[in-house]
């Protein structure tokens, strides 16, 4: 899998894949426009919304309906290391959703795959290309 980087213009850093143009800019603060999400909140958003694919599947493959799901997802700043030292993400499931699917809807969105990445971490290699 390839993902070309390109540098549009100020602290703007685009990604090209599979077709679509991921946009990321830094906050005004940090020198950039706000124009779009930082890399660090799209890498946010990735998990809340990897979560949240696998929670809608898992009702599609049931019929059961997704109105009034909802989810919202929390970190907390470990103070020592300033980086995440905890994600809750909490389902509000519909009303009428089954009791029997209640543990098993929560095992669908804790096999988000980007997750996953937190448990088995790929090796990183950055080099100059020539």
């Amino acid at each position: 899998m390839k993902l070309d980087v390109v540098f549009p213009g100020g602290k703007k850093v685009d990604v090209l894949y599979h077709g679509f143009r991921i946009r990321s800019d830094q906050p005004v603060e940090d020198g950039g426009e706000n124009s779009a999400p930082s890399p660090y909140d799209l890498f946010l958003s990735s998990i809340a919304a990897c979560a949240g694919y696998y929670v809608i599947a898992f009702c599609a493959q049931r019929g059961i309906s997704s109105e009034g799901l909802a989810m919202t997802m929390n970190c907390e700043k470990n103070e020592e290391t300033h980086t995440i030292g905890k994600i809750d993400i909490a389902i509000k499931l519909p009303a009428g959703f089954p009791e029997k699917y209640r543990n098993a809807v929560v095992k669908a969105a804790e096999s988000c795959g980007v997750k996953k990445r937190f448990v088995y971490p790929p090796e990183f290699s950055v080099f100059i290309e020539s």
